[in-house]
This record gives C-alpha cells, sequence and structure tokens, in this order.
C-alpha cells in the first residue's frame, strides 16, 4: 500500500509540476490585471477574424477526417489487399514527422515557382499558400490519425458475425454498415472526432509555415499568439492560450463523460 501511494504521489506529482504549474501560471498572468484587458485583447477583430480562421480550418477537416477514418478503418479491418499495411503506417505519419516539416512539404508541393503543383494552380488564378486553403490543407494533414486509431481496434474487437449474420437475411452493405457497424462504432468515432477536434484548433507549426501569419488574413488563433508575443504584448497571448486551454479541458471532459456510456453497452 505505501509503495502503491509512493507511485501516485509521484505521477501527480509529475503531472502537476510538468503540466498544471504552467498551465495555472497562464491563468494567473491572464487575469491578474482584471478582466477588462482580458476582454479588450480577445474583442480585437484581428484576434476574433484568427479564432474565424481556426474554426473555418476545423469544420473542413473534422469531417473529412472523419470520413476517411472510417473508411480507412473498414478498409484495414475489414478488407484484404495489397498494401494494406503500408495504409496502415502510412495513416500515422503525421505523428511521426514534426509538423514544421508538414509544413515545409506543402509549401514545396503548392509553391507558386517551383512546386509540383503550385505553377499550374497559379496559372489558372488560384493561390494555395498564405491563403486558407493551405490552412486547410495542413490541419487535415496533422489531424488524419485520431478517427482511425480510435475506430481500428474497436473494429477488431467487434468481429463481423453480425454483419455477416445480416447479409445472409438480405441486407445489402449499405444496410449492415448503417444499422450495424455505425451504431457498434459510435463512441469510437465521437472520441475520434473530439480529439481530431482538438488537434485542428491547437495546430501550429504546419500552419505557420504554409500561412505566411498575415494579420487580419491568415493568422490562426496559435500563430496570433506567436505574432503578439513578437510584438512584446503579453495580455492577449495569455487570453487567447487561455481559450485555447479552456477547450483542451473541456476535450477532456466530454472523453470522461462519454466513457461510462459506452462501458454500460
Amino acid at each position: 500500500m505505501p509503495r502503491r501511494l509512493g507511485l501516485r504521489v509521484v505521477a501527480l506529482g509529475y503531472l502537476g509540476f510538468i503540466l498544471l504549474a504552467p498551465l495555472a501560471m497562464v491563468f494567473y498572468r491572464t487575469f491578474q490585471h482584471g478582466l477588462e484587458p482580458v476582454w479588450q485583447a480577445l474583442s480585437d477583430p484581428n484576434t476574433l477574424h484568427a479564432f474565424r480562421v481556426t474554426l473555418i480550418a476545423a469544420a473542413i477537416a473534422v469531417p473529412l477526417n472523419t470520413v476517411f477514418g472510417i473508411l480507412c478503418a473498414l478498409a484495414i479491418v475489414r478488407r484484404r489487399f495489397r498494401g494494406k499495411g503500408l495504409l496502415n503506417a502510412f495513416i500515422d505519419l503525421p505523428l511521426a514527422v514534426s509538423p514544421v516539416v508538414i509544413g515545409l512539404s506543402l509549401f514545396l508541393i503548392y509553391a507558386p515557382r517551383g512546386g509540383w503543383f503550385g505553377t499550374w494552380i497559379a496559372q489558372h488564378g488560384f493561390q494555395v499558400l498564405f491563403a486558407m486553403p493551405a490552412i486547410v490543407l495542413a490541419t487535415i494533414f496533422v489531424s488524419v490519425p485520431f478517427v482511425a486509431r480510435e475506430v481500428i481496434p474497436t473494429l477488431r474487437e467487434l468481429g463481423n458475425e453480425q454483419e455477416q449474420a445480416a447479409a445472409t437475411l438480405g441486407a445489402t452493405r449499405w444496410q449492415r454498415f448503417w444499422r450495424i457497424t455505425l451504431p457498434s462504432i459510435r463512441w469510437a468515432v465521437i472520441y475520434g472526432v473530439i480529439l481530431t477536434t482538438a488537434r485542428c484548433l491547437g495546430e501550429y507549426g504546419a500552419v505557420a509555415v504554409v500561412s505566411g501569419r498575415i494579420e487580419g488574413s491568415t493568422e490562426t488563433a496559435t500563430t496570433r499568439i506567436q505574432d503578439l508575443f513578437d510584438n512584446f504584448e503579453t495580455t492577449g497571448p495569455y487570453a487567447i492560450a487561455v481559450v485555447l486551454a479552456v477547450i483542451a479541458v473541456t476535450v477532456l471532459v466530454l472523453m470522461t463523460l462519454t466513457k461510462p456510456k459506452e462501458e454500460a453497452l
């Protein structure tokens, strides 16, 4: 018993020192001069625009990666094809590669001069880099794995006996998916969506490379923090960081609240 208690104290102390202490300091610095400076910082038009860009990118990336993650999970678990192991490995690529490297790769692909597709796109009057499309592409790339990685183990645990039984009764593939498969994996999908959303909202490295960080145009919430710090402002970065931290805590609470429901099923 004392040994277990000691391990808990060490674990909680480590987490408190690494995670909670810096977060508490951010909250303290944010509100040390009252609420008025915080409100002024968050109501700044450029800050509001940065949040808007972040939310738009997340609103596009999350549904796309949800559909992609479910399809990939079904392909990996339910199908046999050449390259399945390669697909399974590539899903984790955004977790293994630095976001800055991802941003640089997108930059090299879509650069107006010398990029694989950038020259052709520029000739047709479209702009990818330093615009919303680049931000969306970077956000999609870094948040690819989360839905798939939640759904794959759930599908493996469930097996396909119910789907096979439904097939023998004449159910089509779509009927089997909507009535059997999707309800069985819904909590895994929900977890994946929550994690994907959090990743999209908190992305910095890849977005910073491809967005150009243009104030009032291509700034996201995270790049806005860096830009304000570079201009020696303090309240604004802390206020934005608090908003992102509140979102992250909300994500953890939502995941905690949904776990008992899954276990109860």
